[in-house]
């Protein structure tokens, strides 16, 4: 079959997943059919990221069946969403953070975190899979060409490292979406924005630097856009990300959960570890329906399974209020606070349940702060996206805190649907890639190193010194690869070896193939490449003189190479388990 013409966008969110297209004239958003309610199915502006695993008597017989599938084994979207709020254990959410953590195997089956026993779990890769699968069935069903036959960009969070880039990747691949090109979520929120205005150049000026904040689901992003002058002609370029902060409306709709939490608790109704999971995902419909720019409603009601024969009608009921959720989230995410501000890092409990890294300190203000001071420059214009950011109280906040800081008022940028402007930005990025609009330069959002050990002897109860090589610099772009053939490494083909891989957004200078020394301290390491260098008939083991090689591919996945004189290479995999100490 012939490749699609057009570009097709996939917004892969935490909480939603969206879908867009385009023929480079216009841009569509692209309704997914899903089931909703029990043996009722039709199109929607999103497909929720939430996978139900039913158990044998949740469901009659064809309610879940789909247009694809008369009996699907797992539950996706709407239907998945809306039964996971009464029976969480069978539910999976927050796939994508997952997805991103480095503390657990990610291709491992350990989702639901805290199923009931007998419940088969999937893995953060597997339900990423199924969420990009359904979205596939639903295209062709119309008529479409699959998904693996169409110029697909999918987008990922700018934090996201290597790893989760890799991850992510995979889950595509193995839906049948082989040549899928990676795009930064506030970058395609940007492409959205250009799509909108044709009259850019008139709204921005060279010198102008755009700032996008991203609040989704699982995450907040920050990311810069400087507006320059070429030669007369104004071009964009992303300057800085930030790190990656798991902090978003999941934690938003735990702290409203443990707000109720304790309003029953008052009342003498303790709620247990499965309540409170059922009560966190009642939380984020409630959280949603009173902060729906469009709804008027001052509560919602609340009710999750009760326990015992005590509670009246098995159920326990309580209501989530307007001025609670407003009290909630902006007193307790949003404090004005100064640009000199730092996020607060908690002492850890030593041993705690298997979970998500969320961000110690909740104020998501102190973490912009922080982003900015080292970004070194404040911004003249501010772009909004992420589901969260539809509330008009937390956008002014943020306005507020902003302001606070510059000389001068920050401009908000108009921008569009905030759950629709990733997949839209992504189909406007694929057509620009063909030509057909404007394009941001980037390239990799941050600096990458390889650990060098130092050659000296070894000394007693110290580990040798470390030194870092810089194979991918900051901006890197897509499509283009350094060989540092200037110095050489031994390496040990046919037995077990390890390369240690380090990453920093704050370096933004280093040049490839600049050798550091002694390794910088803020660098921080990812999971670490563990593996066994297959022989060849030209190289049959041993110590081999290599140089290194580093690409980044045209779908935006770093690759690392070791290259012998004889033309072998040997492509480094990225673990996808921690570094052992």
């Amino acid at each position: 079959m012939a490749k699609h013409t057009g570009a097709v966008g996939i917004d892969l969110g935490t909480t939603n997943s969206a879908l867009a297209y385009s023929d480079g004239e216009r841009i569509d958003a692209f309704a997914v059919t899903q089931a909703v309610q029990p043996g009722e199915v039709r199109a929607e502006a999103l497909l929720p990221s939430f996978a139900y695993i039913p158990g044998p008597k949740d469901f009659a017989e064809g309610a879940t069946a789909l247009p694809w599938d008369d009996a699907p084994k797992l539950v996706v979207g709407a239907l998945a969403r809306r039964r996971g709020a009464e029976n969480a254990g069978r539910l999976v959410s927050s796939a994508k953070s997952w997805l991103s953590y480095a503390g657990v195997d990610r291709t491992e089956a350990l989702l639901p975190v805290h199923a009931p026993e007998g419940v088969a779990k999937i893995s953060p890769v597997a339900a990423s899979r199924a969420y990009l699968e359904h979205l596939n069935q639903a295209w062709m069903e119309t008529g479409n060409p699959p998904l693996g036959d169409c110029n697909v960009v999918l987008t990922v969070p700018a934090s996201f490292d290597a790893v989760a880039r890799q991850l992510t990747e995979r889950a595509a691949r193995e839906a049948g979406l082989k040549d899928a090109v990676l795009l930064e979520e506030p970058q395609a929120a940007f492409y959205a924005w250009l799509a909108k205005h044709a009259d850019w150049r008139e709204i921005v000026a060279p010198g102008n630097r755009v700032l996008i904040i991203d609040i989704g689901g699982g995450t907040t992003d920050f990311t810069l856009i400087d507006v320059k002058d070429q030669g007369g002609a104004l071009s964009l370029e992303r300057v800085a990300v930030g790190d990656h902060i798991l902090l978003g409306g999941d934690n938003m709709d735990l702290a409203l959960a443990r707000h109720l939490e304790a309003e029953l608790a008052a009342k003498n109704t303790k709620l247990d570890a499965q309540q409170l999971q059922a009560l966190w995902q009642q939380c984020r419909a409630a959280k949603e329906a009173l902060l729906d720019p469009d709804s008027e409603a001052t509560e919602q009601p609340v009710a999750i399974l009760g326990r015992g024969s005590s509670i009246i009608g098995g159920t326990i009921k309580t209501k989530l209020t307007r001025v609670a959720v407003e009290q909630v989230l902006v007193e307790g995410f949003l404090p004005v606070c100064g640009i000199d501000e730092q996020p607060q890092r908690a002492k850890r409990t030593a041993l705690q349940e298997i979970a998500l890294p969320f961000a110690s300190d909740a104020r998501i203000t102190a973490h912009l702060a922080y982003f900015l001071k080292r970004a070194g420059g404040l911004p003249t214009h501010v772009l909004f996206n992420g589901g969260v950011l539809r509330a008009g109280l937390i956008r002014q906040r943020i306005l507020e805190t902003l302001n606070g800081w510059p000389p001068r008022p920050v401009t908000v940028l108009d921008g569009e649907d905030l759950m629709l402007a990733v997949a839209r930005g992504a189909a406007y990025y694929g057509m620009a890639r063909q030509g057909k609009g404007i394009r941001i330069r980037g390239g990799v959002p941050r600096t990458y190193f390889v650990g060098i050990e130092d050659a000296m002897p070894a000394v007693p109860g110290m580990a040798a010194p470390m030194k870092a090589l810089t194979v991918v610099p900051f901006g890197m772009e897509e499509g283009s690869s350094h060989r540092f053939a200037g110095r050489k490494f031994g390496l040990h083909v046919g037995e077990p070896v390890e390369f240690r891989i380090f990453s920093s957004s704050e370096r933004r200078g280093d040049e490839a193939g600049s050798l550091l020394d002694p390794m910088p301290r803020e660098l921080k390491e990812l999971p670490a490449m563990e593996l066994t260098l297959a022989p060849t008939a030209k190289t049959p083991g041993g110590l081999v003189p290599v140089n290194l090689e580093s690409q980044v591919t045209e779908t935006g996945v770093l690759e690392l190479y070791c290259v012998a004189a004889n033309g072998d290479r040997w492509k480094l995999e990225f673990n996808v388990r921690e570094r052992k100490t």
